[in-house]
C-alpha cells in the first residue's frame, strides 16, 4: 500500500510492505501531479496494489482562481444567489462597511454575472410544477453561452431536491445545444434543502469535473508508465476513500481531503494506544490544522467552507486552520512590532536557509540558528540548509534587538499562535484540554508543540511514529465509503412510517448502484438522519436509524435517539416538541486492508542504553543550554530522556523543553508530560 498526501511545502509518501513502513518527502511542485508521480516512483509503486491519494489540486484551483469558464443556470430572478450567499459576515468584519465576500461580483467570482442565466420555471416546495420549464427560452440562453465558449454548466433550480424533473430536462437540452460539456444538476450532486448550499456545491462540482479531468489523466498515465497497475483511490473531505472513477463522478467530495487524513491517522493510532480523547495538531510548512477526536471519533460536519460562506455540501471532518507553520514569515508591522504569520514562504522559494531565493526569515530559520535543526541532516540530508542566509534574513528586519532576541521572539510567537488556536478550538467544541492528549505531527509539530505545555494544560503531548508524514499515513487507515443523502421534510410519527421507508429504500437503491462488483460480505450499510425540533431553522445531524424494516417502533426509536443526541450536543431536552426529519443519509462502508503498528522491543528485554550526544541550544531559552541529542531509531519502548533534549529522525525533530521528560511508548510514540 502507498499513501501520498500533497501539502503546501512537501508531498509526503508512505509505503507499507510486509509490515515495514517506508517514508519519503518530495518538494511540492506547481503542477501537483508531478510531485505525486515522483513520490510514487521513489516508493516503487510497481510493487504495490493500492495507492491512496489526498489531492489539493482542486482546492488550489479555487484559491488561485485558475478556473475554467463555466455557466450557472437557475430559476429566473435568482441568478445572484451565488453573490449574496448566506448573507453571513465573519465576526471581524461585522462593523466593516467595506468588507466584501472573496467570491462576490466585486471581488473574484467563481461564475461571472454575465454567465449566470435565469430560466423560466418554478417548482413548489411540495414538488408540484407551478411553472413548466420554458424550453425555447432555455435554448436561447444556451445559445448565448455557446458563443461565450463555456466549458461547463451548473444547474440549480428552486426546490429541485423535491422534484428533479425540470433539472433533468434542462440537462438533456444542455447536451443537445452545447454537446459534451461538463454538466451537473443539484438534484443529483446535492439533493438537499437550502438552495444556496445546493447551488455552490453544484458549481464547485462542475469546476472540479473540468479541473480534475486533466489531473487524473496525467496521474493515471504517469502511474502506468512507472508500472503501477493497482487500485487508485482518492481521499474525500472526511478522509474516507473513494475509487478514482467514483471520485471523478462527484469530485466536490475530494476538494478538501489532506487535513482530514491527519485526523484519521490520529483516530487510528489513538485506538492502538487506548486513547480516544485527542486534540490533533498538524503543524506543516504553511499552516496548522486543528481537530478533535472525542470518544474515539472525530467531529464531522455536513458541509465545509472553502472560503468564508463558500460552502460545499459534503461530509467532512471538522478542521480549523491557522496561518502558523514552519514556513511562517517573521515581519514587522506598522507599529514596529514583530509578528509571525499568517503569510508563509511555502516550498518555493521557502525559508531563507533553503538557499532558493527566500529573503524573509521564518520559524524554520529560527530553528536552524538555535541549533534545533542541523544544516546537513534536514530531511535525511536531502536538503542542505544555510545558516548564513537565515542569519541575514533576521538581520534584515527593521527592528530593535540583536539576533538572539529576534530569533527567540520568532520562536515564542510561533508557539503562542498555536497555543491560542488550541484554546479557541477547545472552546468551539466545548471540551476541556485538561482531559485530552495533544497529538503533535506534521514536520514542525514535534518541534513546537512540546513548548505549548508552558502555556496551557493538557494531559500529555504524544508524538506518533513518522510524525512528518502522519497525514499520508492516515490514508492507509481508512475504508472506502460511499454515501447518498436527500432532504425531505418529514414530521416523525406513526403516520410517517411509509414515507420514511420509501425515502430510505430509494436512497439505498441509488447507493447500491455504486457498489457493482463489490463483495457484499465486505460492505456495512448504516442509516442516519438530520433532524430538528419542529419550527427550528437548524439541524442536529447524524442521528442513527435502526437497521431492518421501518415500523412504528423504528420511527419512535428515531425520535428517542434524536432527543438523546440533541441533549448531548446542547445540554437540554424538549420531548414535548415534535421532531422533524430534514435529511436522510445512507452510507456503505467497504472494509479495506489497513496499516497496523508493530510494538517496539523493550529496553528491559534488550539491555543497554540509547546512544546519546549533546548540542548547544541557543537563543530560544534565553541563555544557551546543553541538550541531550538522541536518534529516534535508537530508542526502545520504556526509554526515558530528561529535557532539554532533541530527538532527531529523518523527517522530523522533537524538542523536549527543560524540565520535561520524554518517555517512549509501546508503539514507539514519544510521550511528553
Amino acid at each position: 500500500m502507498i499513501g501520498i498526501d500533497v501539502g503546501g511545502t512537501f508531498t509526503d509518501v508512505i509505503a507499507v510492505r510486509e509490515g515495514r513502513i517506508e517514508t519519503r518527502k518530495v518538494p511540492a511542485t506547481r503542477e501537483a501531479y508531478l510531485s505525486v508521480l515522483e513520490g510514487a516512483e521513489r516508493a516503487d509503486a510497481s510493487r504495490s496494489s493500492v495507492l491512496n491519494h489526498a489531492s489539493t489540486h482542486g482546492l488550489n484551483a479555487i484559491i488561485t482562481r485558475r478556473l475554467p469558464k463555466i455557466a450557472f443556470l437557475t430559476t429566473t430572478g435568482h441568478r445572484d444567489l451565488l453573490d449574496y450567499a448566506r448573507i453571513w459576515r465573519p465576526a471581524e468584519a461585522a462593523m466593516d462597511p467595506s468588507w466584501r465576500r472573496s467570491f462576490s461580483d466585486v471581488a473574484r467570482p467563481l461564475v461571472p454575472r454575465y454567465l449566470r442565466r435565469g430560466v423560466v420555471e418554478r417548482t413548489q416546495a411540495d414538488g408540484q410544477l407551478l411553472v413548466p420549464l420554458d424550453e425555447d427560452q432555455l435554448r436561447a440562453e444556451l445559445e448565448v453561452l455557446r458563443r461565450c465558449e463555456v466549458e461547463g454548466v451548473a444547474i440549480c433550480f428552486l426546490n429541485a431536491f423535491v422534484n428533479p424533473t425540470n433539472e433533468q430536462v434542462a440537462q438533456r437540452i444542455v447536451r443537445e445545444v452545447l454537446g459534451d460539456v461538463a454538466c451537473s444538476i443539484s438534484s443529483e450532486t446535492s439533493p438537499l434543502a437550502r438552495v444556496y448550499g445546493r447551488a455552490s456545491t453544484t458549481v464547485v462540482d462542475v469546476i472540479m469535473k473540468i479541473s480534475y479531468v486533466a489531473y487524473n489523466d496525467h496521474l493515471t498515465t504517469g502511474l502506468e508508465k512507472i508500472g503501477f497497475t493497482g487500485q487508485l483511490n482518492y481521499a474525500d473531505s472526511a478522509a474516507t476513500l473513494v475509487s478514482a472513477d467514483a471520485a471523478m463522478r462527484r469530485p466536490h467530495r475530494i476538494v478538501f481531503s489532506g487535513p482530514a487524513a491527519g485526523t484519521a491517522a490520529c483516530k487510528h493510532f489513538g485506538a492502538s494506544i487506548g486513547d480516544g480523547e485527542l486534540i490533533c495538531v498538524d503543524v506543516g510548512g504553511t499552516s496548522t490544522d486543528l481537530s478533535v477526536v472525542t470518544g474515539g471519533a472525530p467531529y464531522l460536519n455536513t458541509t465545509y467552507e472553502l472560503e468564508h460562506d463558500l460552502t460545499v455540501n459534503s461530509l467532512s471532518t471538522s478542521i480549523s486552520t491557522l496561518g502558523a507553520g514552519g514556513g511562517s514569515i517573521a515581519w514587522i508591522n506598522d507599529l514596529g512590532e514583530l509578528r509571525v504569520g499568517p503569510d508563509s514562504a511555502g516550498g518555493v522559494p521557502g525559508p531563507c536557509c533553503y538557499g532558493a531565493g527566500g529573503t524573509r526569515p521564518t520559524i524554520t530559520d529560527a530553528c536552524l540558528l538555535s541549533g534545533v535543526l542541523e544544516a546537513d541532516k534536514f530531511l535525511g540530508g536531502e536538503v542542505p540548509l544555510h545558516p548564513d542566509l537565515a542569519e541575514a534574513g533576521f538581520l534584515s528586519l527593521e527592528t530593535d534587538g540583536d539576533l538572539s532576541r529576534r530569533v527567540r521572539d520568532t520562536w515564542q510567537l510561533g508557539v503562542h499562535n498555536i497555543a491560542e488556536g488550541i484554546v479557541n478550538l477547545a472552546l468551539a467544541h466545548g471540551v476541556n484540554p485538561v482531559d485530552y492528549s495533544l497529538v503533535a505531527y506534521g514536520a514542525a509539530g514535534p518541534m513546537l508543540l512540546p513548548s505549548v505545555l508552558d502555556h496551557l494544560t493538557v494531559r500529555r503531548v504524544v508524538i506518533p511514529p513518522h510524525p512528518g508524514l502522519f497525514s499520508a499515513l492516515g490514508l492507509l487507515t481508512s475504508d472506502q465509503v460511499y454515501s447518498e443523502s436527500r432532504s425531505a421534510y418529514t414530521v416523525l410519527g406513526a403516520d410517517a412510517v411509509e414515507r420514511v421507508a420509501e425515502l430510505l429504500a430509494e436512497t439505498e437503491a441509488t447507493l447500491r448502484e455504486q457498489l457493482v462488483g463489490v463483495d457484499p460480505s465486505a460492505v456495512t450499510v448504516t442509516r442516519s438522519f438530520d433532524g430538528r425540533l419542529y419550527g427550528q431553522s437548524w439541524d442536529t445531524p447524524f442521528v442513527e436509524i435502526p437497521d431492518g424494516p421501518v415500523t412504528e417502533e423504528t420511527v419512535q426509536t428515531m425520535i428517542d435517539r434524536f432527543h438523546d443526541t440533541y441533549e448531548r450536543r446542547n445540554g437540554t431536552r424538549f420531548t414535548t416538541f415534535p421532531v422533524e426529519a430534514v435529511t436522510f443519509r445512507v452510507q456503505a462502508v467497504v472494509r479495506t486492508d489497513k496499516l497496523t503498528f508493530e510494538p517496539l522491543a523493550t529496553r528491559a528485554a534488550t539491555g543497554g542504553a540509547p546512544a546519546t550526544s549533546t548540542t548547544t541550544v541557543r537563543h530560544i531559552y534565553g541563555d544557551d543550554v546543553t541538550a541531550t541529542v538522541v536518534e529516534r531509531p535508537d530508542l526502545l519502548s520504556g526509554d526515558e530522556i530528561a529535557g532539554p533534549a532533541i530527538v532527531r529522525e529523518a523527517m522530523s525533530t522533537t524538542v523536549v523543553p527543560p524540565g520535561r521528560t520524554v518517555r517512549v511508548g509501546r508503539f514507539g510514540e514519544l510521550v511528553i508530560s
